[in-house]
C-alpha cells in the first residue's frame, strides 16, 4: 500500500495541468476546415483521467470543468457539462472494458463514448439554436484518433519519477 500512495499523490498536479492545457487547445483561434476537425482535448483528458482515475476525476470534476468550458466558448451554460458529465459516466461504467484492452483496441472502445458525448452537445445545440451541426462529428473521428497518442502522453506525465540519487 506504501508503493502506491506516492503515485496517488501526484496525479493531482498531473491532472490539473493537463486539463489546463487541454483548455488552452481549445482555445486556440481554429479556423475553416481545422474548426470542423477540431478533436475536443478537454473531453479527451476528461475521458482518460476519468477511465485511469476515477476516484479523482468523477462526474463532479467534469460538470465543474464544463462550466468552465462553456464560459470560455460563451456557448450556451450547461451544454458542455452535460456532455462532459455523460462522458465521464460512460466511461466509468466502461472502465474496466476499456483498460483491459491494448491501446489500439481501446480506441474502437473511446469512439463510442466520444460519439455519444458529441452527439449530446450538437441535440442541446440544435434545441437552443433550431439546426443540427454535422460538423461535430467530425471532431468525433479526429478525438478518437488522438487517443493513443494522448494516452501515452499522459501516462508518461503521470508516471511516478525515480528519486534522483545524491551525487558526490
Amino acid at each position: 500500500m506504501n508503493d502506491v500512495l506516492p503515485y496517488y499523490r501526484n496525479t493531482v498536479p498531473s491532472i490539473l495541468f493537463s486539463l489546463a492545457i487541454a483548455m488552452l487547445l481549445t482555445w486556440l483561434p481554429w479556423q475553416g476546415w481545422a474548426l470542423a476537425l477540431r478533436p475536443d482535448f478537454v473531453a479527451l483528458v476528461l475521458l482518460y483521467w476519468a477511465t485511469h482515475t476515477p476516484h479523482k476525476v468523477g462526474i463532479g470534476t467534469a460538470w465543474v470543468v464544463g462550466l468552465l468550458a462553456d464560459v470560455a466558448d460563451a456557448s450556451l451554460f450547461g451544454q458542455h457539462a452535460l456532455a462532459y458529465s455523460a462522458l465521464v459516466l460512460g466511461s466509468i461504467i466502461f472502465k474496466r472494458r476499456i483498460l483491459m484492452l491494448d491501446l489500439s483496441q481501446q480506441t474502437m472502445q473511446v469512439f463510442p463514448l466520444l460519439l455519444v458525448n458529441y452527439v449530446l452537445f450538437a441535440a442541446i445545440d440544435w434545441l437552443a439554436q433550431g439546426h443540427f451541426a454535422w460538423s461535430y462529428l467530425a471532431g468525433c473521428v479526429t478525438s478518437a484518433v488522438l487517443w493513443l497518442p494522448l494516452t501515452v502522453l499522459l501516462q508518461a506525465l503521470s508516471r511516478p519519477r525515480a528519486p534522483k540519487a545524491d551525487s558526490l
